[in-house]
């Protein structure tokens, strides 16, 4: 299917000309290495796709805050797995001016230790929970290892991170189930295929108890983890103190989740739906829905009524809460202009021309396979909107298919490698042991993604684990891994 017949062989060199291109990202001018550039194009993809997390959050009782970006070195370091987790990421701010500083002040690798210390102060009673906090803020790691524009960046600068506080574990599970559910309607309406699975034990979030994370596929084979979602326990709270007065009188410590997306989710968008020419943006999502140009041909008379039915349109269109651009550029041809809006996403093209003026309609082209259809112009809005849903549906559909082809279920390591060197997700019947997933890691070249969140014993039935010959309990996920 489209993006991964066209794009595998030559993604990455892909990637970095789309983005550069569409005026999405900057990335590898700016002075520190790491760090990119948000421009207007990009921007406005970004500010889309933030929102539509924000309706989600918000709708579920999420409450957004602020916090500081310096987190003071004690606060950091007073949960002792969390911060070995991140020792070797952390920026470090040592001097105000000239003068050194008192404490050592990190900038913010993510918010679990000041939010825990903070609801110490704010919490006392069962009464004010569950809390369910978020931001949207810049988090900052030193990754050691290769950068590459918003999928291994130093800043961070789309991450949603949200914490949640709860009298009881219990509680905190069902919270997890929320949030996974939450994460699984986004996904699904940015039309990014997906798997869940609970991360190994040895891959888990420093300080949790355990990890579930979202998983999609790109163009070259390799899954990016794109979400992920932890129940926390009470390593923070306990840290922390946040003591929480029991309706039976008595004090407990809270229990925590955290679950968080970054621009990795803008970068996937990019990457799953592109196509050679470009970006496929969904219709529901994309900065500029339908680019409308004018196709002047004929006397002078004949171009004054293209050009003012073009804006007649571009109004109507406007007026009906389409996002619509008009490009009346005149040094540029027809042609040009059309190559310009694909290589940017833009779901829907109207041409108007000679005939569509005498004919009172407009010609609406779809990006995703170029077919045509005129419309009248008393049916205008409801038509376009028409139009754009129905991309909508088949962009989604066509990734969905792409990536189902790519899952496959194997017992035997050997074709299991070859399955991985090709660019598939392969699931193997396994024990348990984590000698045994180590083992296969080795052996299909591979990293472990972890378990479906449910396996069904039904799945692995009959089934032995290939390494140890024991019977299998679940399947462990594997592929190549950014």
């Amino acid at each position: 299917m489209g993006v991964y017949r066209d794009l595998g062989r030559d993604f990455d060199e892909w990637f970095d000309w789309i983005i550069r291109e569409a005026e999405v990202y900057d990335y590898g001018r700016y002075p520190v290495k790491g760090m990119g550039v948000w421009l207007p194009y990009g921007f406005k993809i970004r500010k889309h796709v933030v929102e539509l997390m924000r309706s989600l959050l918000d709708s579920t009782g999420h409450e957004e805050i602020l916090l500081p970006i310096l987190i003071p070195d004690g606060i950091l370091a007073k949960e002792s797995e969390h911060v070995h987790g991140f020792e070797d990421q952390v920026y470090w701010v040592t001097h105000g001016g000239l003068a050194p500083l008192d404490v050592k002040l990190a900038l913010r690798p993510t918010s679990e230790t000041p939010l825990s210390y903070l609801e110490s102060l704010w919490i006392k009673s069962y009464r004010q929970l569950p809390k369910k906090y978020y931001q949207v803020v810049s988090v900052f790691r030193y990754e050691t290892g290769a950068t590459r524009a918003m999928i291994r960046v130093r800043e961070v600068s789309t991450f949603k991170e949200a914490h949640t506080l709860h009298a009881t574990y219990e509680d905190s599970e069902r919270q997890v189930v929320e949030a996974v559910e939450i994460y699984s309607t986004f996904f699904r309406e940015l039309g990014i295929p997906f798997l869940v699975s609970k991360r190994p034990e040895w891959d888990k979030f420093p300080g949790a108890i355990y990890t579930i994370a979202f998983d999609t596929l790109m163009p070259d084979g390799r899954t990016l983890q794109i979400g992920t979602v932890h129940n926390l326990g009470r390593s923070f709270t306990i840290a922390f103190n946040v003591w929480v007065h029991m309706p039976d009188g008595s004090m407990d410590y809270g229990w925590q989740t955290s679950y968080g997306i970054s621009e990795r989710v803008v970068a996937s968008l990019v990457s799953v739906h592109g196509d050679s020419v470009g970006l496929r943006l969904p219709f529901k999502y994309a900065p500029v829905q339908v680019v409308v140009v004018p196709i002047p041909t004929g006397p002078e008379e004949a171009r004054r009524e293209v050009a003012a039915l073009c804006e007649r349109v571009t109004e109507e269109l406007r007026v009906g809460g389409v996002r619509v651009a008009l490009d009346d550029r005149e040094d540029m041809t027809p042609g040009d202009k059309f190559y310009y809006w694909e290589r940017r996403g833009v779901p829907l093209r109207i041409e108007i021309g000679p005939r569509e003026v005498r004919e009172g309609s407009v010609t609406v082209v779809r990006r995703d396979n170029r077919s045509r259809v005129s419309v009248k112009l008393e049916e205008l809005v409801r038509a376009v909107v028409d139009i754009g849903e129905e991309y909508d549906e088949a962009i989604k559909a066509e990734a969905l298919e792409g990536f189902g082809k790519r899952i496959t279920r194997i017992s035997d390591l050997g074709e299991a490698e070859r399955a991985v060197a090709s660019g598939h997700i392969v699931e193997i019947p396994w024990c348990g042991r984590v000698s045994c997933a180590t083992e296969m890691e080795i052996r299909v070249g591979g990293k472990a993604l972890g378990t479906p969140l449910r396996t069904d014993e039904r799945e692995v039935e009959g089934l032995s684990c290939p390494v140890c010959g024991d019977r299998a309990r679940s399947l462990m996920r594997f592929s190549k891994r950014y």
